[in-house]
């Protein structure tokens, strides 16, 4: 094993929880009524926010998202990848559940709930609008968050390591495609050269910036790199929470006067994660994988890259539009529901390791 993968596996498993990652479902919920209060409150300010943007892409939500990132992706090592050997089992379990089963599963229960059992009840105009936020927030596993998910979790770091480094590395490839046939199959028209666009902004360049920091960091030693850690350990969770204030501000008349629409989209994606997770964990432990590795497995296999799915959406689609409504929505339940997988899977470790009768 690299240096540089042990330097990484500690600030992803030793590092104590701050007080914003113990009680981040607070914090998360307070911004979402702040954002809202603050938007009806201020509207010309956010509107004029709003209009801060080049070549369709918002330029206060990318940088936020950047900030958000970026400290993140510092800590993925790439020469990690080579490690990847060692769970085999369970880096194809999550690949196939990423890939293979939640982009497409979560495009039939779009079509189905959205165009079909809720479609009386969802303006009309916006169906389709809808349906592609909600492909846009499963066609990316998470990048970010899962460092956190994976920790309360106990989850095995050089697998959550070596896992995020290699969706990472499909992402930047395979997003772009799987979000246009998708799209394409739910007959929406896709929007090329903005799809092209966000992934180079929001994939592409903070996985450049973050791993010339991180070698750049790593030249001065492990404990220059800690110290750096530890000071800009706190970006992410503050860039996060001011993403939430301006989203919701943004879309905060919708939430008002749509409650039954955001009842509504809530429900395919709480079926996604809650799928994708339990299929996940099944599929580890069938294949007999350990119980520090199907967690993570679980969980990457069930959370969004909300950051970039969000930030698509606004640029493929708009502030005003249901693709950007239907991506934050995925932001008001993520947190919450990826704790209580992380509560399941830790209650069922007795479960998971007992030996098939």
């Amino acid at each position: 094993m690299s240096a540089q993968c042990e330097v990484a596996i500690k600030q992803s498993s030793g590092a104590p929880m701050s007080v914003f990652e113990r009680y981040l479902t607070v914090w998360v919920f307070l911004c979402i009524v702040a954002g809202v209060v603050l938007g009806q409150a201020l509207p010309g300010v956010f509107q004029a926010i709003g209009r801060i943007e080049y070549a369709q892409v918002n330029l206060p939500v990318g940088l936020l998202i950047w900030v958000m990132i970026i400290p993140m992706l510092v800590k993925v090592d790439f020469g990690a990848l080579h490690e990847v050997r060692q769970h085999v089992r369970g880096i194809g379990v999550t690949l196939f559940i990423n890939w293979l089963v939640k982009p497409f599963s979560m495009a039939f229960l779009g079509w189905l709930f959205v165009r079909q059992i809720f479609a009386p009840y969802l303006p009309a105009g916006q169906l389709d609008s809808y349906i592609a936020g909600l492909i846009l927030l499963a066609a990316a596993p998470c990048t970010a968050m899962v460092f956190v998910w994976s920790r309360l979790s106990n989850g095995d770091p050089l697998f959550t390591l070596s896992q995020v480094a290699l969706n990472d590395t499909i992402m930047i490839f395979a997003f772009a495609p799987l979000v246009g046939f998708l799209l394409g199959i739910s007959a929406i028209t896709v929007p090329w050269a903005t799809l092209f666009t966000s992934v180079v902004l929001y994939i592409v360049i903070p996985l450049i910036l973050a791993q010339l920091w991180r070698k750049s960091l790593l030249k001065g030693g492990q404990a220059a790199f800690d110290a750096a850690m530890e000071r800009i350990g706190p970006w992410s969770i503050t860039a996060l929470l001011a993403t939430l204030v301006l989203l919701f501000a943004f879309q905060g008349k919708a939430i008002i006067e749509q409650p039954l629409t955001i009842a509504l989209l809530a429900v395919p994606i709480l079926i996604q994660v809650f799928f994708n997770s339990s299929l996940a964990y099944w599929l580890n432990r069938k294949v007999g994988e350990k119980h520090s590795v199907a967690c993570p497995s679980a969980l990457i296999g069930a959370s969004n890259f909300f950051e970039l799915a969000v930030a698509a959406a606004i640029s493929l689609f708009g502030f005003e539009s249901g693709a950007a409504l239907a991506t934050v929505v995925g932001v008001l339940i993520e947190v919450p529901v990826m704790l209580l997988v992380v509560k399941v899977v830790n209650a069922s470790k007795d479960w998971y390791e007992r030996e098939p009768a």
